[in-house]
């Protein structure tokens, strides 16, 4: 006997769909206008800084010229009034203060520019200029040239071997960590590794047969410092600074673009072999340029653009030339600080920029640990 259907429960009657919102026109801009908006104000913090200290470095040292009379020198030099000061107040001031701010500038620019392109080269924010040998190398130039008393070029003997080591050991290290076309940046930065430890060993070769008088001179070379500062020096880092610092923004949107990953780069259009070959080669214009009239000044090309990076974000269009503002503001600032800290004693400057320097560090890589989850 079949069983009667069950009545199936009535259903509510669906209500009418309601009509779906237009979509908004765009997403709230804020945080790029934001971004911008910081931008621009460090920007001008910045150049501002930097026209406030330049003059107050001037006045500054054994020998006081009020910051007035700087810039009244300074006016009476570009023909737009201002007074000649006394013999001495002149010759402190545009023979020995001005020509090391001028090098001060530009070696700190120099860094500060090389540290943020090799961050965006290698997509590592613990990078810095030293990595691909390019410090080492000069190191081992200059030692050369003192230990053997090269005296080919005179007073040039040091900075010339030491811009040309620089270089020639990033294009060694270039050579060496390239396969198959191609370079990996793993493979580029251990190589530079290997290069370092080697540059290392010279030295300490160096130093070992060298005499007392010279052995005195590495010494002082590597701890860096800006007191042999001339205008011959500052014109001879000057093409080199200009051109690298005049480069590196060309590229920053590539850069931009190579942050998402060289595969995804690649698709947008990037050669990214390319443009490591450039970037490297820009580097270590710079970074050489430096190197070679100052000595070994680390932690600049590390902590500068990350400072930059926290406050107004990656994007390289603002922290190429950012990074060059602070570099220089940061180094003319660690110079007057080395030269009157101590007085009259003055202080080597990479001593006091790795004292600044390697405590940032050592919070960098435990707060990028710690934003990670740990290396493993």
């Amino acid at each position: 006997m079949e069983k009667p259907a069950r009545p199936e429960p009535e259903r509510e009657p669906e209500p009418e769909s309601a009509p779906v919102p237009a979509p908004a026109s765009a997403p709230s801009p804020a945080k790029p206008r934001q971004r911008r908006t910081t931008a621009w104000l460090s920007t001008t913090g910045l150049l501002a800084g930097l026209l406030l200290l330049i003059p107050v470095a001037a006045a500054t040292g054994a020998y006081h010229v009020p910051v007035g009379d700087v810039l009244a020198s300074i006016q009476h030099r570009l023909g737009i009034g201002g007074g000649e000061l006394d013999r001495v107040a002149e010759s402190v001031l545009w023979n020995v203060r001005f020509p090391r701010i001028v090098l001060a500038l530009l070696v700190g620019a120099s860094l500060g520019c090389a540290g943020a392109l090799m961050q965006g080269v290698f997509g590592n924010p613990l990078a810095e200029p030293g990595v691909i040998g390019v410090s080492s190398g000069a190191a081992v130039g200059a030692v050369a040239a003192i230990a053997l008393g090269l005296n080919f070029a005179g007073n040039w003997t040091v900075p010339v071997l030491a811009f040309a080591a620089g270089l020639v050991t990033v294009l060694l290290v270039y050579v060496m960590s390239r396969s198959g076309g191609r370079t990996e940046v793993v493979t580029l930065i251990l190589t530079g590794i290997a290069v370092n430890a080697f540059a290392g060993a010279l030295i300490g070769l160096f130093l070992f047969f060298a005499d007392t008088a010279a052995v005195n001179q590495i010494t002082f070379w590597q701890l860096g410092s800006l007191s042999q500062a001339t205008w011959p020096k500052v014109l001879a880092v000057l093409p080199c600074a200009v051109l690298g610092l005049a480069v590196a923004p060309l590229y920053a949107r590539r850069l931009d673009l190579l942050a998402l990953g060289e595969r995804p780069a690649r698709h947008l259009g990037v050669d990214v072999e390319r443009l490591r070959i450039v970037l490297v080669l820009v580097i270590a214009l710079l970074t050489a340029a430096a190197v070679s009239v100052s000595g070994v000044v680390g932690f600049v090309g590390l902590v500068v653009p990350h400072l930059l990076r926290m406050a107004a974000g990656p994007g390289h269009r603002f922290l190429l030339p950012g990074s060059a503002l602070l570099g220089a503001l940061v180094l003319l600032a660690a110079d007057l600080t080395a030269r009157t800290v101590a007085e009259p004693a003055e202080l080597p400057l990479g001593v006091l920029t790795a004292l600044i320097g390697s405590p940032f560090f050592f919070w960098l890589l435990r707060r990028t640990r710690r934003k990670q989850g740990g290396w493993a």
